[in-house]
Parts: structure tokens; sequence; C-alpha cells
């Protein structure tokens, strides 16, 4: 994929973002598309991914062959109370945002891109800053219906700003509106691809009645306290009207497996706890009618792609409170359940009980929850990358608005 001699028939690539999945995958999304539309045209992709060395894009960067630098940043711990701003540990990791960009600055002078794809996290600001001292052209892609700070912090020195959603439009400043141009939200391809029947066997699911609906339970890959411990107090209740598969966290298997033991054998056999799902993701999606999860940026991307029925649980803390915001959204066109607020066996019981009796209803919310979905999104994130480069603009009605 890289190449240090920069061929000039090479495009050249800048990816910073990062430190969390949910700004990491969709731009290893979008280098893969990109090397493959570029590839179909006879021409390589030499990619540098910019990052951090404690975030995840350290880890994914160098596994898929992408080059990985990293430069100084600092986290904005944020507060209500303004007079934490100024907190000393504040204060500390702005002083490093200079240097950061001062390093971001000699790396984008070296390498020279096409165009800087910056996905958010607090790694884009310097490298961001830095696209726009050299003049490069910069992309920004927002996962979220409302702008994270790093996005916010960019926005006036963007070629294009890449929306997720069209909700996102009326609540961007007027000043930076002609630059955004909606494309959804990345996913990787493969999580369109999956098969029921392959989870059922790779799960060993022989119990599953498959006259009921399934339900697939998720709290992310190191589980949900909050997720799980609702699910156990509801779990009777829902095991005679589903079949659960519960993706726990590896931390909590033991617990929620002594739980289990006092199911009755005809409730057991409905129930798959796992502390991890990997590569059967895809299937175990393609089985599931019923999805309760939290409602990150990704979550939703890949839900709404697949016109999945689902019952979001917001993680409180997300920052910006950006979790409800996206669960509050697809609840208000009846794509799909919030729960806001304190969460309790009986609440799920509230939200989960029309759509596991009533298979209409969630075929409406299928229905509703796709409207959403954007599964071409990487490939219109690729057509408004190779535009910046270009210098001649798509305007935002060809990439989707």
């Amino acid at each position: 994929m890289n190449s240090a001699s920069h061929p000039s028939s090479a495009f050249r690539l800048i990816v910073t973002g990062g430190g969390t999945g949910g700004h990491t995958y969709p731009a290893l999304t979008a280098i893969r598309t990109l090397q493959a539309r570029l590839a179909a045209n006879g021409r390589a992709l030499d990619a540098l991914w910019i990052g951090t060395q404690d975030g995840l894009e350290a880890r994914v960067a160098p596994a898929e062959g992408v080059a990985f630098v990293t430069v100084a940043t600092g986290k904005i711990r944020r507060s209500a109370n303004p007079l934490k701003l100024v907190s000393p540990a504040n204060v500390r990791d702005m002083a490093r945002v200079p240097l950061g960009v001062a390093q971001a600055r000699r790396i984008i002078a070296g390498f020279q891109p096409d165009v800087v794809l910056a996905t958010g996290g607090y790694v884009a600001v310097p490298a961001g800053l830095a696209a726009r001292m050299c003049r490069r052209p910069l992309v920004l892609h927002e996962q979220t219906v409302r702008l994270g700070l790093a996005n916010r912090k960019l926005s006036g020195s963007a070629t294009y700003i890449a929306l997720s959603s069209e909700s996102s439009l009326p609540l961007l400043p007027e000043s930076v509106r002609e630059m955004a141009v909606v494309t959804g939200n990345p996913i990787r391809p493969e999580v369109l691809a999956g098969h029921a029947s392959k989870a059922i066997e790779t799960l060993e699911l022989r119990g599953f009645d498959r006259n009921v609906p399934t339900v697939y339970v998720t709290g992310g890959a190191q589980g949900s306290q909050q997720i799980n411990d609702v699910v156990r107090d509801a779990l009777p209740w829902l095991l005679e009207r589903a079949n659960v598969i519960h993706q726990c966290g590896p931390a909590h298997v033991e617990s929620l497996r002594k739980q289990a033991a006092a199911l009755s054998p005809a409730l057991s056999r409905r129930y798959h706890l796992t502390g991890f799902v990997g590569p059967e993701l895809p299937d175990v999606l393609a089985l599931a009618d019923v999805v309760i999860s939290r409602s990150g940026a990704g979550t939703l991307a890949e839900l709404t792609a697949l016109g999945k029925p689902a019952v979001f649980i917001p993680l409180a803390s997300s920052a910006g409170n950006e979790q409800a915001h996206n669960a509050r959204h697809l609840e208000e066109s009846g794509a799909a359940v919030a729960l806001l607020g304190e969460v309790t066996a009986d609440s799920l019981r509230a939200a989960a009980g029309p759509l596991l009796t009533d298979p209409v209803r969630r075929v409406a919310m299928a229905e509703r929850a796709r409207a959403h979905g954007r599964p071409d999104a990487a490939d219109r994130l690729v057509d408004v990358i190779l535009s910046a480069a270009s210098g001649h603009p798509t305007g935002p009605g060809r990439a989707g608005r």
C-alpha cells in the first residue's frame, strides 16, 4: 500500500484521527475503499496515518500495512463548569498542541499528500491545522449527529466536511455549510455479507427456536455492566419470547453464567452467552431480529445499513452525550427505541416487548432504520476525497445530500 519513493502514479493520502474505534474504523474503511478504486484504474495508494501511541489506530494501521507516525497532542477534559476547563491537566495538554502542529507540519510538508482526511479524535487537531498551513486539501469526516470537538475546531480549515446524517446540516455554523456533504458513515463491507445459517453453525445454536425472534445483546468489545445487569434481570422474560445471543465482555462471562444456571432447561437452550463476538459478527447480525446495544456512531451505521430494529441504551458518559443524541435521532423517526436516563428491567421489557411480540412492528421499524442507512458511505466518502484532490468540487448534491 505504501511506497517510500512516492511514485508519480500513486495517490498520496494522509489519514489522521483515532483513539477509539468510532474514529479509527471509518478511516480504515475509507483507505481500503480508496485503494480498491485506484487499483481499478491502475493506480496505487500511498497512505500514511498520523495518530497517537496509545490510540486504537496504533494497532490497527500497522496491522493493515499502513505506515504510521505519531505526533504530540492533548486531551481536553470537558466539564459543565467553565473553571474546570482550565484545570492543570487541560493546561498541560493544551501546551502540547503547538508541538504536535509543528511535528505534523514537518510530516505533511515531507509527504506532500494529495488530501488529508481527518476523522476526529484529539490527534486530528494538530494534523488538520498543519494541513491548512501546508495548503493541502483537508476533508473532515464526522460520524455523529453533532460535530465532535476536534472537527468543530477544524471546520473553518476544511475543503469538505463529510457528514453521516442529513440532520447534521442545520447544526453546522452557516459559515461552513457550503463545504458540507452528506456521505454517511463508512462501514466494513463484510458486515453486510452475513448469513444467519452460519451463525447457527459457528456458535452451535442447536437449541434455538426459529419460531421466535432472536435478540442480539452487545455492550461493545469489553461489555457493559449496565446492559449486562439489565438483561440479567429481564432474562427469563426475554427467553420466554425470544432466543438471546448475549455478548457480555470477557470479564463478565463467569458471573453471568452462574446467574444463567438457574434457568429452566427449556429457557437455557435459547440463551447463548459469550464474552466476545469476532469474525462471526456479520452472521450474528444477519440472524438477529432485534438488537439491544449502545448507540455509538459505528453501531448506528451498521444497524441502519442492515435495517435492524434496535433498543438503544446510550453510554451516559460519551463525549458531548453523543450516544444519547444518536439514539434520540433514530427514535424520533421510529427507526429505534431509545432508553434514556435510568434503565431498569421494567423499562427494557416495555421497550422490547412490542418488538418481540409483533412481527409487523419489527418490519416497520426495520424499514425506517434502513431509510437512515447508507451502505455505500465509503464510496461516497472516496468521491469527496478524490474531488478535494482534483480541485473540482462535486457539490453536495452529488455526494448525497
